[in-house]
This record gives structure tokens, C-alpha cells and sequence, in this order.
């Protein structure tokens, strides 16, 4: 099938490209690119007052599946996916059982290619079933194509065990997705700990739980290698060290949620499980600096860190919901709207930091970019439209999120993945 997508503002990082050009696709690759085309296509998309971006690539996603479809599944999470502009995830490894073995990245991804809308890459546990005893079979989950390996939901606490994965994998050339946190010292908390969390008689994690582990997992890096990718950024220090270490030549990158670069402890309007995420929403000092680390380009990408959970473990205190909340559907137009509309962050950036980079990271030679001889995963996003957050409208299982009833700008017009039309005109297409 060929499609020809038309009059669209096209922003491609790889080449520079930021204008109007019309886009040609044929079967599952981008074919031709410039002004005023006229060649013969299937199917012509008006793109007028549209960016066309390569598709999102989320490094950070709970699909829950295998074991806790209850949440989520690779279809309704790829459903999501593309509704969010995402052609790409990276699953972790975090599911029932773990993912810590090639038969078990090897199954998954074979499924995802019958079952979801999404590309999925299933990354690999560091430890066999995430214990943090005995390093899982990183060489067979390498052989698989996981592209990383993350003890996501937990650190390895074992900084011995966790160096030796760290050789392997630089030696099988895979990233490291580092969730920072030091087990020992979260003693209880459920959110920031702060005067809000006092107000509301609930205890709180500190800042220096994920800055320790940051620390020490970039030291890590240093010592081996291996290529350290800094999940969920939450505090101004971890914006301070990332920056020390890209200086310092290390190959160390870092993302940040959109929930921590837009909300704050005090944005928490009671004891609500819908606002209990780990790390946790942080203090306005933190949010600024966040801002200004993507602003800067010392935080490379944009991420969800998507955790769906059932209504029933949600809806509840903080003391017993479990942490975590869905993004995958809202992302981009939060991006949109807290980042790019108030000058933050340029359109490019925001192409950069949700395409672009996570495909560097992930070394996607072929996606990430708008440009002729590139895989066909394009999004075609629409920032006139105004709208309010419904959860209700979400495909994903999970409802989770804090961001119910806010007002956005920017809309997903259509999601084209591998040269296919998956989403379009608010429905998705199988």
C-alpha cells in the first residue's frame, strides 16, 4: 500500500528538516519526501496545520502480559499505544512469571507481532524472577533482540551482582534501564516526604532513596561501560549528576515522566491512589529543574513509565493502592501542552525526546526519523485541538490517572506504524 501524506509540517531530528514537505510512503518504508508531490497513491492524507513526526518510541512501559492481563494486555496496551501516538514500546520484565530468560523474550515478542497495534520490544530481567540473588540469562535475552535488561519496580541491591550484569551486557551490547531506588531506605513511604505528606499523616520518601542508587549506578557505568539509561527521573540531584556525567564523556542518559516534569506533591488534593506513583511526585524545586534539564538537553527523553492497575487497587489510600498510574494515551499532548505550547521545549525537541533519542538508545538505526529509506512508523499530531482528559475514553484497562479532567492541547491525528494505518480519526484499526 502506498500513502502520500500531504501539506504537513514535518520535523525530523536525524536530518533537520522543519517544514512543510509532503511524505511518501510505500509498503513498510518512507520512499520519497518533499514539496508539492504528485505521485499516484492508495491513500492521501491532508496533513494541513499538522506536524508529522516519526512515531513515539516509549522506553518505559508495563504491558502486565503474561500473568496480569487482568491490568493490561499486549492488545489493549498496544491499542493504547498507538492512540498515544506510540509505534514502539519497551515492555518490562516486571510480569508473572518474570521475563528472565530468551524463551521468555522470544514468546512475548511473537506474540506482540500477532496480537498488538505496537512495536514491542520485551526487555529482560537482571536477576532470575527480579530476586536479585543470581543474574538472570542475560546472553539468551541478548540473543532474542531484549536490546536492555531492567530490574524495573526495584534496584539491584547487590552492587557486585549488578557490575557483573553490567559486563555482560556492555559485551553483548545492551543498555542497562536502571530504576533507582534504595529498598532500605523507603521504611513505609508513599509519597514525597514533605509538609503534604505530613498534612495528610503519611510518610515519605526522600529525595536521597533514588538520588543513592543514581549515584552509585552511574559509578557503575563508568567502571564498566555499559551503556546506563536512568529510568523515571524525579529530583533536581539526578539532573545534576546525569549532567556531571555526560561532561565527564560517560554513556549515561536519562528520562523523565510527564507526571513528574508537570505535578508536585502539593498538585495532591487528598489521600487519592491515583496520585501515588514511584518515585513519587516530588517538590516544585524538583519540577523546575527537570524542566530545565530537558530544556537543556541534559535529560534525553520522554517517557511513561505506563502502569495500569485494576480500579480496585487504585481507588483507595495511599497506604494500600498500589504505586503507579497510565500515560501511554496522554503523553504527547501533555508534552504538548506543559513543554512545547509555553516555549519550554521546541517541536523538535519534543520529536527528539520521544522518537529520536529513545531509537539512539535503543540503536533503531532505521526509526526515529522522517526521512526517505526509514521504517513508515510516523504519527501525524495535531496541536490546534483543545480537549479535557477523560479517562473514560482510555483504551487501556487501567484508568489510573492524576490527570483526569485537565485540560490539553494537541491531539493524535493519525498513527501509521511499519507503513500501516493503525489509528485514525479517534478509532483504532486492525
Amino acid at each position: 500500500m502506498t500513502i502520500l501524506i500531504k501539506n504537513g509540517h514535518v520535523l525530523d531530528p536525524l536530518t533537520g528538516q522543519d517544514g512543510i514537505c509532503d511524505v511518501l510512503i510505500d509498503g513498510d518504508r518512507i520512499t520519497g519526501m518533499g514539496e508539492n508531490l504528485d505521485t499516484p497513491a492508495d491513500r492521501v492524507i491532508d496533513a494541513e496545520g499538522c506536524y508529522v513526526m516519526p512515531g513515539f518510541i516509549d522506553l518505559h512501559v508495563h504491558f502486565r502480559d503474561p500473568g496480569l492481563e487482568y491490568k493490561e494486555t499486549l492488545k489493549t496496551g498496544g491499542r493504547a499505544a498507538v492512540r498515544g501516538g506510540v509505534t514502539t514500546v519497551c515492555a518490562m520484565p516486571n510480569t508473572k512469571p518474570v521475563i528472565d530468560n530468551g524463551v521468555k523474550v522470544k514468546e512475548v515478542q511473537d506474540r506482540a507481532k500477532r496480537e498488538s497495534l505496537t512495536n514491542v520490544i520485551q526487555l529482560g530481567a537482571v536477576t532470575v524472577g527480579q530476586k536479585g540473588e543470581e543474574l538472570a540469562d542475560i546472553r539468551g535475552m541478548a540473543a532474542q533482540d531484549c536490546h536492555a535488561i531492567s530490574e524495573d519496580g526495584k534496584s539491584v541491591m547487590n552492587a557486585s551482582l549488578y557490575r557483573r550484569a553490567m559486563k555482560i551486557a556492555k559485551e553483548e551490547n545492551l543498555a542497562v534501564f536502571a530504576h533507582c531506588e534504595d529498598i532500605t531506605m523507603v521504611e513505609g513511604g508513599v509519597m514525597n516526604a514533605d509538609a503534604k505528606a505530613e498534612s495528610l499523616g503519611l510518610k515519605g520518601i526522600t529525595n536521597s532513596v533514588e538520588d543513592v542508587i543514581t549515584a552509585r549506578d552511574i559509578l557503575l557505568a563508568k567502571e564498566t561501560g555499559v551503556q546506563l539509561h536512568l529510568c523515571h527521573c524525579s529530583t533536581a540531584d539526578s539532573v545534576k549528576m546525569v549532567a556531571l556525567a555526560k561532561e565527564e564523556g560517560l554513556p549515561v542518559t536519562a528520562e523523565v515522566c510527564p507526571h513528574h516534569f508537570i505535578l508536585t506533591s502539593d498538585d495532591i488534593p487528598s489521600d487519592d491512589g491515583n496520585f501515588k506513583m514511584n518515585p513519587p511526585l516530588r517538590s516544585k524545586e524538583d519540577v523546575e529543574a527537570l524542566r530545565e534539564g530537558l530544556k537543556n538537553n541534559i535529560m534525553d527523553v520522554i517517557a511513561t513509565d505506563h502502569a495500569p492497575h485494576a480500579e480496585a487497587e487504585k481507588n483507595r489510600t495511599m497506604k494500600l493502592a498500589a504505586f503507579g498510574i497510565v500515560g501511554i494515551e496522554t503523553s504527547a499532548a501533555l508534552t504538548y501542552t506543559e513543554l512545547v505550547d509555553k516555549g519550554v521545549l521546541t517541536p523538535m525537541q519534543m520529536a527528539e525526546k520521544m522518537s529520536y533519542n529513545p531509537a539512539k538508545i535503543l540503536g533503531l538505526s532505521d526509526k526515529g526519523s522522517v526521512s526517505e529509506g526509514m521504517i513508515a512508523d510516523v504519527v501525524i499530531f495535531d496541536p490546534r485541538k483543545e480537549y479535557v482528559i477523560d479517562k473514560k475514553t482510555f483504551l487501556s484497562k487501567g484508568k489510573n490517572t492524576p490527570f483526569q479532567g485537565r485540560k490539553v492541547k494537541g491531539e493524535v491525528a493519525v498513527t501509521i506504524v511499519g507503513g500501516k494505518i493503525v489509528y485514525e480519526g479517534g478509532r483504532t484499526i486492525d
